[in-house]
């Protein structure tokens, strides 16, 4: 059954759940800047600080399938809600922490509140505009939202840690998250996969979320223990072994939590090659800016955030223009041109200097950077739902976000073991030398990774599929 809805109440309904991803989005790296003070306030080691980011990593890569899963089963907007209460009262939790633990398993249970919520939101929209214009211009916004989020964050966290204290990177998601969970009930309609029992594969549940939990906690970890050590090695087995049994078991099962057929769509499985390779390059590009920002050039934490506003302007300009470029051209050029210009920007990057500028060395690259995550975002997103049914959104919501949540792990975790092992190995006498070396080359190996995501999104997602979006039109409508 699908109802009309009036073009106030799905503006509402847009504007709602792009603040939700903006807030998942940013909690992800407004800690970032914040470390430091984590860790001299709660006496936490060098070695132990990164968990507090890779918590919510963890428990956000490894819940995303179940979490859109469970939201076409049981209800978007009930998954939603319970999620952003999950999430800000988590928020509160980590502030108030008064021991690495605490915080630790604060931000782990942040992590399952955006896995719950940020999956049902997006299939929300995917269920309320219909594919054509009206989805581009709903996905422009949320693309242009959470692609700014990552540089948000930093900014954000660089003026409330310098102002107001760490613990307020966390408590501002608490008035924020529980305004919205407030307002669900009133603003977002209500619906779910009606076509089939509402019967819940358990042991799926659990082989997916071990097995992808175990597999971003592998790859956070191997930077620490070394790839090839025997940790790493066993620990990824299992996790491979996990998600192979996973994959066996869907296929046999009469109620799956994921039905392989979703995968008969080749622009969706291109779409999410896409998003892995999109997270892999730019997740781990924060990290290096900021570590440059700081620990190169100098800035404080409140500078460090300050810098990162002329990226965040210009994914939200990007993102917006996306939109309407993928209506006229489609979604495939868009998203090619936007890997394009990722892989340019970090090409760029690549050349930062120990005694650098902002102009030349940060503020260049970034602008150049932002405009192909705003061209790439939205066009990724928008082709890993087409073709879907209504009662696939969620599961397809959860499978790029999964994706992308898993390639900026792997990323991060390759790119910054690059970038230790160069510095180490670097000749310079000069330790800021060193750093700017390992910094440049992780860099150079993100461009890389970009340009084969520009070559694979050219052949593997479909021309026809982009064609059909580019200026189709329809009523939007609502599953129910």
């Amino acid at each position: 059954m699908t109802s009309s809805l009036p073009s106030r109440r799905s503006g509402a309904v847009l504007a709602l759940l792009a603040m939700t991803q903006f807030l998942v989005v940013v909690d992800a790296s407004i800690v970032n800047v914040a470390l430091p003070s984590v860790a001299r306030s709660l006496e936490i080691s060098q070695q132990d600080i990164t968990w507090v980011v890779n918590a919510y990593t963890l428990t956000f890569g490894g819940f995303l399938l179940l979490g859109g899963r469970l939201a076409d089963l049981l209800g978007r907007r009930r998954m939603f809600t319970a999620g952003v209460v999950l999430f800000a009262l988590a928020s509160l939790a980590g502030g108030l922490a008064e021991s690495f633990g605490w915080l630790v398993g604060a931000r782990a249970a942040q992590g399952l509140g955006a896995a719950l919520a940020s999956p049902a939101a997006l299939s929300i929209i995917t269920t309320t505009f219909a594919e054509g214009p009206e989805r581009n211009r709903a996905l422009g916004i949320w693309g242009a939202v959470a692609g700014a989020g990552g540089a948000a964050g930093v900014l954000l966290g660089g003026v409330l840690t310098e102002y107001l204290g760490w613990e307020w990177v966390l408590f501002v998601n608490v008035p924020v998250g529980l305004a919205v969970a407030a307002l669900a009930p009133r603003v977002l309609p209500e619906s779910r996969d009606t076509g089939r029992e509402r019967v819940f594969d358990v042991p799926g549940a659990v082989l997916s979320t071990g097995g992808l939990a175990l597999g971003v906690y592998t790859l956070v970890d191997a930077e620490r223990v070394g790839w090839l050590s025997a940790r790493t090695l066993v620990l990824g087995a299992v996790a491979l072994a996990l998600l192979v049994a996973f994959v066996v078991l869907e296929g046999r099962s009469r109620h799956p939590l994921m039905p392989l057929g979703i995968f008969r769509l080749g622009t969706l499985r291109g779409a999410n090659i896409s998003g892995l390779l999109i997270g892999v390059s730019l997740f781990s590009m924060f990290f290096f800016i900021s570590l440059y920002l700081q620990q190169v050039l100098g800035y404080d934490a409140l500078e460090a955030g300050l810098a990162y506003l002329p990226l965040a302007l210009t994914i939200v300009c990007s993102a917006g223009a996306a939109s309407a470029l993928v209506t006229r051209l489609g979604f495939k050029p868009v998203l090619m041109g936007g890997l394009a210009l990722v892989a340019a920007g970090l090409a760029w990057f690549s050349r930062v200097s120990p005694d650098g500028a902002f102009l030349p060395d940060v503020l260049g690259p970034s602008i150049v950077v932002g405009a192909g995550l705003g061209f790439s975002f939205v066009p990724v997103t928008i082709a890993a739902v087409v073709g879907t049914q209504p009662e696939e959104a969620g599961l397809a919501s959860g499978l790029i976000n999964t994706s992308q949540q898993v390639g900026g792990a792997l990323g991060l975790a390759v790119l910054a073991s690059i970038a230790t092992s160069v510095t180490a190995g670097s000749g310079a006498g000069d330790p800021v030398t060193a750093l700017t070396d390992g910094f440049s080359t992780a860099f150079l190996v993100a461009a890389g990774i970009a340009a084969a995501a520009f070559v694979l999104a050219g052949l593997l997602i479909s021309g026809a599929d982009s064609r059909a979006v580019a200026g189709s039109d329809a009523p939007v409508a609502v599953a129910g």
